[in-house]
């Protein structure tokens, strides 16, 4: 139940994140493109990559903290279904380029942002076992 309970406080609070950081960098950079979406899901696998390598190296997130740090806060702030959903509004819209540029800044920068997470969490975990 305190797993539960933990993914579901997680989730509230990446849900609500998400929402203002979206709005905010969508109000800044217009309507053209879902910028505030592609920001979300790179800064969102940063802090998944982080979390999930720390979490894994060491005994000190507990697995109630992992899962509300990882099911929950970065479950609720990234938003996969919100652009898959963008995504095929530009493709409605006729807006194939901007569509697949959307996909492939979206892949890739969300892989390197888990790739850089995971960079960030191996060098405090060194500093940790000095």
């Amino acid at each position: 139940m305190a797993m539960i309970l933990a993914v579901a406080l997680g989730s509230a609070i990446g849900g609500v994140a998400r929402l203002l950081v979206g709005a905010a960098l969508q109000q800044r950079f217009g309507p053209g493109f879902p910028a505030g979406t592609l920001v979300i899901n790179i800064t969102g696998s940063l802090l998944l990559g982080f979390l999930m390598r720390f979490a894994l190296a060491t005994p000190a997130i507990s697995p109630e903290m992992r899962g509300f740090l990882t099911a929950g806060l970065c479950g609720g702030y990234t938003t996969f279904s919100t652009f898959t959903f963008e995504t095929m509004a530009l493709i409605n819209d006729g807006e194939v380029a901007r569509a697949s540029a959307y996909v492939a800044a979206s892949v890739a920068l969300s892989l390197l942002g888990v790739y850089l997470g995971a960079w960030a969490a191996g060098g405090l975990i060194m500093l940790r076992q000095r």
